[in-house]
């Protein structure tokens, strides 16, 4: 016998309905009033406790013209779809196949990956699952985001267990903890480096825990901002250096016998910061780019190669780092408190966004609790 969405949500006590944030274009998102989603075979429905609102949401947002579409990249903000990829929430319905092919039981807080990968294509047949050739993800394309009080884990999603003792907001900041660690992973740190990190916010603090984790010589965080420099600091940074009033070049150079940085991971999305790291690392040292840049970014390549023969690397999400992720943020190391500063109600969502387009504010990580008190 067939049923209604409303009669599978009333006969699991659940409201017929729920809020959620529409995308329907370029700085065009309207909180409305939608059925709650019924999981299907495979599937698990999460209720869901924090959203984390990110960079990637708000260029987004703004409708930059490679994240809605152009000749050359496809538009992977996708209209018609619930925006948030960094989220943590209770599963509160499954059959035994989703549990017993992502490993939880119904109860249990889940964060799950922002990729939702195919398993077909020539990237995840490789395992190499991040760079999946369709390039699903939450909240961007093909699959909502958890803007939402539910949401519908699908099969191919990458879930991980996570402690119901983090507050909320905490357990999402999985997310951009892993890809913070896997830009880290990237620059093949070792003990005798010395680690810049460009960019203090939530990605740029992640790293500098990252690189401190690795054990490096000395670790060198950079910022406009005396509170986020001194924020870094009780991430790990051995050093901070502000580049509004500071020579970020000649100071490293000072403390490397002239020589230069080993490493420079950017973590900032601001083009200058791009030619900063390619003039303040060493002969044969390593660029890793994490950032996504709302415009173009233009270079002297000669630096690259003829002058210095650098290794630079791309890093892109955070494969394999999860589980590292989400030990650190259990262990209580972070100054999660203090990453985390800002809360939202769900139909305060507005405000959550223009708060992360606020860059002269005090705020670090922005989040919305659905269905919570901010």
């Amino acid at each position: 016998m067939s049923t209604t969405p409303a009669a599978d949500a009333a006969a699991a006590g659940l409201p017929e309905t729920m809020q959620a944030v529409i995308c329907h274009g370029p700085e065009n998102y309207m909180l409305e009033e939608l059925p709650v989603p019924v999981p299907g075979p495979g599937q698990m429905l999460m209720k869901v406790e924090a959203v984390g609102v990110c960079a990637s949401d708000l260029k987004c947002y703004h409708g930059a013209a490679k994240f809605w579409g152009d000749a050359n990249r496809p538009a992977w903000a996708q209209k018609e779809i619930t925006p948030g990829h960094e989220f943590a929430g209770t599963i509160i319905q499954a059959d035994e196949e989703a549990t017993s092919h992502h490993g939880v039981a119904v109860g249990d807080r889940v964060t799950c990956e922002q990729i939702v990968p195919c398993g077909r294509c020539r990237y995840c047949v490789r395992g190499e699952y991040w760079m999946c050739g369709p390039h699903d993800m939450f909240g961007f394309r093909n699959f909502h985001g958890a803007m939402a009080e539910y949401l519908v884990v699908p099969k191919q999603a990458r879930a991980h267990r996570i402690s119901k003792e983090l507050p909320p907001q905490h357990a999402a900041f999985a997310e951009p903890l892993s890809c913070s660690l896997h830009a880290v992973e990237r620059a093949n740190i070792t003990f005798d480096d010395v680690v810049v990190i460009a960019g203090c916010g939530p990605i740029g603090l992640g790293m500098v825990a990252g690189a401190k984790a690795k054990s490096p010589l000395k670790v060198v965080a950079l910022d406009m901002s005396d509170n986020k420099l001194a924020l870094a600091r009780k991430c790990g940074a051995d050093a901070t250096i502000n580049v509004g009033r500071e020579d970020a070049v000649q100071l490293i150079k000072d403390m490397t016998d002239g020589y230069g940085a080993d490493v420079y991971i950017e973590g900032t999305g601001h083009p200058s910061a791009v030619g900063q790291g390619l003039n303040l690392l060493r002969k044969l040292g390593t660029y890793v780019e994490y950032s996504v840049f709302g415009s173009d970014v233009t270079v002297d390549w000669s630096i690259i190669s003829d002058d210095k023969e650098l290794d630079v690397r791309g890093a892109h999400l955070g494969p394999h780092c999860w589980p590292a992720a989400i030990k650190m943020l259990e262990s209580g190391i972070l100054p999660m408190d203090e990453i985390c500063t800002d809360q939202f109600v769900l139909k305060d969502f507005q405000a959550a966004l223009d708060l992360v387009a606020d860059t002269t504010g005090a705020s670090v990580k922005v989040s919305i609790l659905p269905g919570g008190e901010a």
